[in-house]
Formats: structure tokens, C-alpha cells, sequence
């Protein structure tokens, strides 16, 4: 799709004069170099245009943020006093015990009512009822509704105007061989960065505005720390890409069913608060990022962490140790606080951490048996740094955005942003971090344009780790399982930033490298499914969760936003009652038109209740019906879909009876229908859709990592394959000693026939033994390959029981 389509069906209809006129700068640029040769002054005319064009967006995001935030604050302002009337209300009742009394039932103002001289006086009066304080709440639901609405759209409207400018750039340079666009980005864009704004503190007072209208003012109260003891936590945790465009939808989406978790909620939100920095270490041997990637059992990661700026004074030493299922244990992840100005005494083993942390329980902080797990988690990674001489090797920052009700941790989900690697090591005989534990010549100030390219790696796409806790067998929330299959998300099971940080910045230390690495180079863009669409509350919908976020058909994947007061069945969906201004016709001819195409909609409708047909009674719809209550055609169901949430079989048993349903059809249709079924169908494929290509391999000189899952019962199941063939080999041995030791020396036939037995027993033994030891070998080395299926050992070995016996038993027919 050409871009000046796609930013007049894109934009925002209440915006259109603020967004960039693509469309009148395209045409510009064009009728000057088609009249004449461009020389100077149209250089100087079209940069000119660009910025005004430049100033208009800038001042009108600018704006609009401002605006944002204020209706914010004016809505928590709302919130703060309708709660208070509500809780004046309660208090000020008559008690049943003094309702004699004339006195209380005197009407008097609340000590917790609104301020004296507000503006809102009228509104708030003390006497009003419960039903019409539900009103305004209803009414503050529809204004978070609108907020939300304007937040995604206006970060919709700056993904669309940069991407103009940058189009329309690169248009001039390919036209005129002139290059603006470096100079225009330096110069212009850099000194109005509309591009850069950072959502986040929007979408932190967004999400407190949301979670106090929804709690009615009273939101859930609890442990902000990620919903209970840090110190060890096990959760189920599944892990995603989001592509830049999709970061603000993503959040809008998740902020309609949790809030953002704020660990101070009395403290005003600054960028620096959701900054998160890890130094991990590693030998030069990469041990531990070996381990990590081929998912051995008990395999660790160790690592600093700290939050905020650099200037904080603790920091946290953390191992997450890696357990298989069979063992019966949960992967863990345990950490311990220490002060920054010890780390690098405790790194040396010059100082441990009994007294500090026994303090905690002096203070009344910690219990002696939290203690004591702490004092030995603390002793193991002290002893395994200086046993494995680990070293500060990997770098990782970003911002996050944590959503999860405060004390409940069955749903906690975590945004990555900014995602940026950075070398910390020494090998290569470049001073980074010397002697010291973290190199100090950079900050969280990301992008890091002090560190040069070859050592760091900025990731393009956001992390949402997706960490659940339900009792067994319980399912998922439904929202969560259709928030992962949406089109926001791609799925990257045991994603890693520090492995992934390995790969890419130390390409000559590391040959293993993980799954996801060559996927790096495919857009993960995908076309919107229209499955979370933003919509603006109407007068019919005044319902929070209606108006914010709803799941649509697939068929509608965009729809236009509703300005506010405006009736969504009125306005889009009827004609229009100004139809004679809006095509400039006399006012009969315009009746005259609507009275014909009245009638063709009516004869239309009738006509298929006249030619016969099914007898059950039909709802007629006209163009008056809105949209969503018109009959949707069926879905085409997806050849093979895919639940990340589901297990494995429920997979498995979809694409048997899938196969199972095509093996009638021809190889044509078959054909067809499966690329109907995954949106491959090239009549509706539309010009913005992409196909994504899946097959790709590792890199020159690097393998690609497979975890495999190999289980104690796996190297019982080889042992006793090879105990049932000795078992079979022993019977047939059986046989030909007994043939043996009870024919007559001077019976040829009878030693014949016990030597094809013999024979047969000792081939057995030999072909065992040697898959047996063959499969132990890879097993022991983890390997997917191998003769673990067996094709050939059983039969081969009836034929030589059947040879064996056909001998014995033609022999003595020979001997009749």
C-alpha cells in the first residue's frame, strides 16, 4: 500500500490538519522537477516546507501530552471526590438507634466532602443518591475510555508522522541526488524529537486512573514487591517478542485487566525508576553460558542487579539455577542484598556477608531461617566465583513496565524496553571494567553513544515475559491466552538476554549459538488481526472494558475512532441528514436519490425470502444496523494453530485430525484449502500482508543450540532394551544347547541345526550390545540424533530365526 493511502486510512479524523501532508510535499517535489531542473531556491523552499510541516507536528504532540496529562489529574481529582462523598454519605446516615432524633436527620456538610468554592459544588452535593453517583462513575469511565483512546491514538499519530518525514526524505534524495536527509535528521529532527517521547510515566498515571475507576477508589492493597518474598520465587514463564509499533497497544492492552505495578506510589514517576541493570558473569570458557544454552541440570547464572540510576548504594546478587522436571524440582532463582562499595571485596573473597546479613534479623527485617538461606546462598556464590574464576563479562539494561495486582502474583506481566548489551569484559585486551566490578564510564543513559558499536548490541524489539501461578490443572485466564495469540506478540520460548548477548558480542568465543539467533534478520511484523481494537465509548457502550480495548472480528480490523458525543449508529452508519450541503445537489433531487436507494436496499432484501429457501424466520438488517450486528461470514480455521499455553499433545492430536479431514480431498483442493486456512489465499492476500519465511539455518562456522530434554528413565528405557534382547538371545541359546547336548554325535543335521541357533543367539548379543553402547554415547551427549528408533535389528532377526528353523525343519524332512 502506498504510504499516502496508508496515512489518509490510518489517521485520526479530528487530527487531519495536524498530521504531515505527505500527499502535498509528494506532489510538490514532483511538479518542481518535472517543470524544471531543481536547483537551489527549491531546495531552499522545499526544506522550508518540511519544517513547518516539522513545527506543526511537534507543537501538536507537545500539546496533546499536556493535555493528556492534565485530563489525568483532573480525573483522579474526580475519582478522589466521589469516593469521599461516598464515604460522607455512609458516615453521615442516621444510626437505627436515634432515628427519633430530628436532629439527625439535619442535613450538614461532610468534614470529607469537596472543598468549599469548588466548581464542582453543584455536582457533589451530600444528599444525592447511589444511583447517580454510579452515574458519575459511569461518566468517569467513559473519560478514562476517551483517555485511553487518545494515548494510542496519538502514538499511532507519531509512528505515522515520523515515518512520512523519513519517506518523503528519502523520495527527495532518490529524485534530486541531493542528501538532505542526514542534514534534515541532524539539524531538525534532532532538535524537536517528537519520535523520542517515552510513554511511560503517561501510561503509569493512565493505568492508576484506570485501576482507581474500576476499583470504585479503592484498588487492591498489598506487598508491591512483585507479590511476595523475593528471595526465592518460582514461576511458569513464557517469553515474547513485541515489535516496536506494537509497544503502546501492548500496554494499553494489558492495562485494561492490571495495573502497572509502582513499587512507591507516593513517589511521582520518573524514567529512571523502571531502569534495570545486570552484570553477569561467565570464565572465558563460557561455562556458564554453555550451560544456560543446552539447558543442563543445575546449570546457573550469576549475576549483579541493581535498580535505578548508578548512584544507588545496594545491590543485588542473584543465581538462577536451571532444574529438570524429572528431578521433581522448579527452576529457582534466590538473591541476596549487599552494599556497593563491598562487592568487589566480596567478589575477591575478601569479605563475606554472616554479620550483614545476620544483622537483618537484629532489625527485625528478616527471620532467622530466611536469614540463614540467604548466609548460604551467599557462601555457594562467593565459592563458585572464585572456583570457576568468573568475571564480569555481559551488560544488560532496559526499561521496565511490570503490570500485577500489588500482593497477588497468579498474573505478573513484565515489558522490556530500550533492551541494550554491553560488553564488561577484558579478554580482548581492551580495558572495560578493569579491576572493578561494572565498567563507570556509561549510566542507564541508553542508547549508549559513548560505547562504541562493536560493543554493544541494541535489540529492536521489546521482552514481555508472561509469569502465571495457577494450581494444577487449572487453565489460564482466557485474556491472557488471547493476549499471547494476538497479532501484538512472537512467541520465542526461552529467550535469554545474557545468552543472546554472548552470541552477538563475543562471535569468536562462541560457536553453539541459540535457536532464535538467525531470526533476528525477519520482521516479525505481523497485519493487524483486529483482534484488540481501540474504541472510543458511544452513549450505547458506557461500559469501561467496552470502550477501551475489545476483541472485533477479524473481517473489521480497523476501526475509526469516535469523537466524543458523537453516536457511533448516527454518524457511520445512516445517512447523512445534510446529505443536500454535502453533494451540493437541490434538496428534491437529493429526497428523490434517497427514496430510490431506499427501495433498491428493500427489493434487495426481499429478493432472497422470494426465491425459497430455509423456513426459519430472519432478522432483516439495513443500513441503519450497525456493523457489528450484521451476520459475520465463518472464520476459516487455521490449518495448524499454535497455543504457546497448551501442551504439546493437545498440538499433535489438532494436526492428525486436521490431516486426517484433507486425506479425502483431492490434492487441489487439499492444496487450497490449506493455503485459505493459514492466509495464504492469493485472491484476498492483501498488498500489505507479508509472508514470512521460517526456513533458515545457523550461521557461517556457528551450530545451533537445541535443548534437549533427556530423563533418567530415558537411560533405564536403553538398559532394558538391551536386557529384553539378551533375555531373547538366552532362550535361543536355550534352544541350541539343548539340540546340542541331546542329538547323537553322528546326527550332522542335528549339529547343523544347533549351530544356526548358536549363530542366531550370538548375533543377537553382539547387535545389542553395540546399539546399547552406541545409544548411551549420545545419550550422554545430549544428542537428538541417533538409532533410538529401530528399523532393522527385529526384523533382521526373524529372518535369522526363521533361516534356523527352516533348516532344522527340512533337514529332518530330508532325513524322513
Amino acid at each position: 500500500m502506498k504510504f499516502g493511502r496508508k496515512i489518509t486510512t490510518n489517521l485520526y479524523d479530528e487530527w487531519r490538519p495536524f498530521y504531515i501532508d505527505y500527499n502535498l510535499l509528494k506532489r510538490e517535489l514532483k511538479s518542481r522537477t518535472t517543470s524544471h531542473n531543481w536547483d537551489d531556491k527549491d531546495e531552499r523552499d522545499f526544506t522550508a516546507m518540511l519544517k513547518k510541516e516539522l513545527d506543526k507536528v511537534h507543537d501538536f504532540q507537545k500539546q496533546k501530552t499536556a493535555e493528556l496529562s492534565r485530563r489525568i489529574r483532573d480525573a483522579e481529582k474526580d475519582v478522589q471526590k466521589l469516593v469521599a462523598q461516598e464515604s460522607s454519605q455512609s458516615t453521615s446516615e442516621p444510626s437505627p438507634t436515634h432515628s427519633s432524633d430530628p436532629e439527625s436527620h439535619q442535613a450538614r456538610p461532610s468534614d470529607y466532602g469537596p472543598d468549599e468554592g469548588s466548581d464542582d459544588d453543584d455536582d457533589m452535593d451530600d444528599n444525592q443518591s447511589d444511583a447517580s453517583l454510579e452515574d458519575l462513575f459511569h461518566g468517569l469511565q467513559e473519560e478514562v475510555a476517551n483517555l485511553v483512546a487518545d494515548v494510542h491514538d496519538l502514538a499511532l499519530y507519531t509512528k505515522l508522522n515520523i515515518t512520512g518525514f523519513l519517506k518523503i526524505l528519502k523520495v527527495h534524495d532518490k529524485i534530486t541526488n541531493l542528501p538532505l536527509k542526514p542534514t534534515f535528521i541532524q539539524d531538525y529532527l534532532e532538535e524537536r524529537p517528537f519520535y523520542k517521547y517515552n510513554w511511560d510515566a503517561l501510561i503509569v498515571k493512565l493505568s492508576k486512573l484506570y485501576d482507581l475507576v474500576r476499583t470504585r477508589g479503592h484498588p487492591v492493597q498489598g506487598d508491591s514487591s512483585a507479590g511476595g518474598n523475593q528471595s526465592a520465587f518460582v514461576r511458569q514463564t513464557t517469553k515474547y517478542w513485541v515489535h516496536p509499533d506494537n509497544l503502546v497497544p501492548l500496554k494499553l492492552a494489558v492495562l485494561r485487566h492490571l495495573p502497572v505495578l509502582v513499587f512507591n506510589a507516593e513517589k511521582e514517576f520518573e524514567q529512571k525508576d523502571a531502569a534495570i541493570t545486570s552484570i553477569y558473569f561467565d570464565n572465558e570458557d563460557l561455562e556458564l553460558y554453555l550451560g544456560r544454552l543446552e539447558k543442563t541440570e543445575g546449570a546457573e547464572a550469576i549475576r549483579l542487579r541493581w535498580y535505578g540510576d548508578t548512584d544507588v548504594k545496594t545491590i543485588f546478587v542473584e543465581r538462577k539455577t536451571h532444574r529438570e522436571d524429572w528431578t521433581g524440582e522448579k527452576s529457582v532463582k534466590a538473591r541476596f542484598p549487599i552494599k556497593e562499595h563491598l562487592v568487589n571485596a566480596f567478589l575477591r573473597g575478601e569479605y563475606t556477608m554472616d554479620a550483614e546479613l545476620q544483622a537483618l534479623v537484629d532489625k527485625g527485617k528478616k527471620t532467622q531461617a530466611e536469614v540463614d538461606s540467604m548466609i548460604q546462598l551467599a557462601s555457594e556464590v562467593q565459592y563458585r566465583i572464585l572456583t570457576k574464576q568468573l568475571l564480569p563479562v555481559m551488560r544488560t539494561f532496559y526499561n521496565r513496565t511490570a503490570f500485577q495486582l500489588p500482593g497477588d502474583p497468579r498474573v505478573r506481566i513484565s515489558l522490556d524496553t530500550e533492551l541494550t548489551m554491553v560488553r564488561e569484559d577484558n579478554w580482548d585486551g581492551k580495558t572495560r571494567t578493569g579491576d572493578n566490578w561494572r565498567r563507570t564510564d556509561i549510566g542507564i543513559d541508553h542508547p549508549f553513544d559513548q560505547v562504541p558499536p562493536e560493543d554493544k548490541e541494541l535489540f529492536k524489539y521489546g521482552v514481555l515475559e508472561v509469569k502465571l501461578q495457577t494450581q494444577f490443572g487449572q487453565e489460564p485466564p482466557k485474556w491472557v491466552t488471547d493476549l499471547v495469540q494476538s497479532h501484538l506478540v512472537e512467541a520465542v520460548p526461552k529467550f535469554s538476554k545474557f545468552i543472546h548477548g554472548c552470541a552477538t558480542l563475543l562471535p569468536n568465543r562462541v560457536d553453539l549459538v541459540p535457536f532464535w539467533l538467525p531470526q533476528m534478520d525477519t520482521d516479525i511484523l505481523k497485519p493487524n488481526t483486529g483482534y484488540l481494537t481501540v474504541e472510543r465509548p458511544t452513549k450505547s457502550t458506557p461500559d469501561l472494558q467496552s470502550g477501551v480495548l475489545s476483541p472485533v472480528s477479524p473481517d473489521h480490523s480497523y476501526v475509526e475512532p469516535v469523537s466524543e458525543g458523537e453516536d457511533d449508529e448516527e454518524m457511520d452508519l445512516a445517512p447523512a441528514r445534510d446529505e443536500d450541503r454535502r453533494t451540493g445537489l437541490p434538496l428534491q433531487d437529493v429526497a428523490a436519490a434517497i427514496a430510490f436507494r431506499e427501495k433498491s436496499l428493500k427489493e434487495r432484501d426481499l429478493a432472497p425470502q422470494s426465491s425459497g429457501g430455509s423456513s426459519a424466520p430472519e432478522e432483516l438488517y439495513d443500513e441503519r444496523t450497525p456493523l457489528l450486528k450484521l451476520p459475520q461470514p465463518p472464520r476459516v480455521e487455521r490449518t495448524v494453530s499454535i497455543d504457546p499455553l497448551a501442551p504439546s499433545s493437545a498440538f499433535d492430536e489438532r494436526l492428525r485430525e486436521r490431516l486426517q479431514a484433507n486425506k479425502n480431498l483431492p490434492p487441489r483442493a487439499q492444496d487450497s484449502e490449506v493455503r485459505e486456512a493459514v492466509g495464504l489465499d492469493e485472491e484476498n492476500l492483501r498488498e500489505e500482508e507479508r509472508l514470512l519465511v521460517r526456513d533458515w539455518s545457523a550461521p557461517l562456522g556457528k551450530r545451533i543450540a537445541v535443548p534437549v530434554r533427556i530423563e533418567p528413565k530415558v537411560y533405564f528405557a536403553n538398559e532394558r532394551t538391551f536386557l529384553k534382547w539378551l533375555s531373547f538371545a538366552v532362550l535361543i541359546g536355550t534352544i541350541a544347547t539343548t539340540l546340542l547336548n541331546f542329538v547323537p554325535a553322528d546326527d550332522p543335521r542335528g549339529l547343523i541345526s544347533a549351530a544356526m541357533f548358536t549363530l542366531a543367539a550370538l548375533l543377537a548379543i553382539a547387535y545389542s550390545a553395540i546399539i546399547f553402547v552406541y545409544r548411551a554415547l549420545r545419550l550422554r551427549a545430549r544428542s537428538a540424533e541417533g538409532l533410538y528408533y529401530d528399523k532393522y535389528g527385529p526384523t533382521v532377526l526373524c529372518f535369522v530365526l526363521l533361516a534356523a528353523l527352516g533348516t532344522n525343519i527340512g533337514l529332518r524332512v530330508a532325513d524322513m
